[in-house]
């Protein structure tokens, strides 16, 4: 996860500079003193309303989604799915029917995020949408508005986060992006996600991305392992995987130690069965997207509420299940999302450099199955 990102001064600083004055002075006689102060103040005011009319538009008068101004958007509605988290739906502020091409580049392209202002702070948070599925709960006029949804944890240090989950419906909101995170190459044939609470929107995402190029010729694949701590968080999901005996140890014991995974003792992982409730709005979403593709897509579920967690024998019991292929690494990969803890033990943590994220090297859980066949990329 990225910390909150300061903006560039064009986009929050208005920069003066001296106002200097070309000279028309020859042989004539000086003006008077007066005549020029008068000069000098028109000149600075204009310059003044200038600099403040460029920022003003720098700012969020765009009507279309881009990746160089903040955009403003409406808060449509803010569904609760747990205690902790919320599904977000805004709209443009201003109708523009070209953040339809916008949108449906970022999905074929693969994973994107968004980033929202925090006004008072002058920050911003990357949030990833979720796509459009059956069980999306979008009214037509919404979805032809060019709506976007959003599903978000309430981070009580995270200042975007508790910011954005004390805005009551109708205020603005401004955006700015697409920003893509991870381009899912054309040979993509089968995804391994392994999703950690909230991670799940860019498994969405990538699903969705994926199986969007599903043809007679072609059906790709994606089986998402997803963590969470709470029940509440993945009500009513059930694993596609047979269950296994449950462990001793909480899986979430491990995020915040080593991420060396050899040297941290943990029992092996066991597929969690949930207790029948209301299904939440995040597992309607995968089950949409397992009807519409069926056989394509499998999820199993973990909790550490029930002590299960993503292991070793998780992962490598996909990774035997795929048929072995001499062609680019391009056609497999593993993604990884979630919170750092869960990144970096699963593949261990990203780094910052000048002002800019990197991968870091590859550890963890996945560096010990040494998947040769396999790219990985954390988000």
């Amino acid at each position: 996860m990225k910390p909150p990102t300061p903006f560039s001064p064009r986009h929050s600083l208005i920069l003066t500079r001296p106002v200097r004055y070309a000279s028309t002075s020859t042989s004539s006689p000086p003006a008077s003193p007066k005549p020029r102060r008068w000069l000098g103040l028109a000149v600075v005011t204009l310059a003044t309303a200038g600099a403040g009319a460029y920022v003003r538009s720098q700012d969020s008068t765009s009507a279309t989604l881009n990746p160089e101004t903040f955009t403003k958007y409406s808060l449509v509605s803010r569904e609760p799915v747990s205690a902790t988290s919320s599904l977000f739906t805004l709209r443009p502020r201003k109708p523009s029917g070209s953040n339809y091409d916008v949108y449906e580049e970022a999905w074929q392209t693969g994973i994107w995020s968004v980033m929202f202002k925090q006004p008072q702070l002058q920050i911003g948070r990357d949030y990833t949408p979720l796509p459009t599925t059956a069980a999306t709960s979008l009214s037509v006029d919404e979805e032809n508005e060019g709506c976007l949804r959003f599903f978000i944890r309430k981070d009580p240090f995270g200042e975007v986060s508790r910011y954005l989950h004390s805005l009551a419906v109708g205020a603005d909101v401004e955006m700015r992006g697409p920003q893509i995170e991870c381009a899912i190459p054309k040979e993509t044939q089968i995804i391994l996600f392994i999703a950690g609470g909230t991670g799940i929107a860019p498994a969405l995402q990538a699903g969705y991305s994926l199986l969007n190029r599903t043809s007679q010729e072609n059906r790709p694949r994606i089986h998402i392992l997803w963590a969470n701590r709470r029940t509440e968080d993945c009500a009513g999901g059930q694993s596609d995987t047979p269950k296994m005996p449950s462990p001793r140890r909480s899986w979430f014991s491990g995020w915040f130690g080593t991420s060396n995974s050899s040297t941290t003792p943990h029992s092996e992982a066991a597929v969690a069965v949930l207790p029948e409730k209301s299904t939440s709005l995040i597992v309607q979403e995968l089950e949409a997207l397992k009807s519409q593709y069926p056989g394509q897509i499998t999820v199993d579920y973990y909790l550490d509420e029930e002590n299960t967690f993503i292991g070793k024998k998780a992962i490598s019991d996909f990774i035997d299940s795929t048929p072995s292929t001499d062609s680019s690494r391009k056609s497999k990969l593993i993604l990884v999302s979630g919170p750092e803890g869960f990144i970096g033990y699963m593949a261990g943590p990203k780094l910052w450099a000048q002002g800019r994220e990197l991968q870091g090297p590859l550890q963890g859980v996945i560096k010990d199955l040494d998947l040769k066949e396999w790219a990985v990329w954390k988000l």
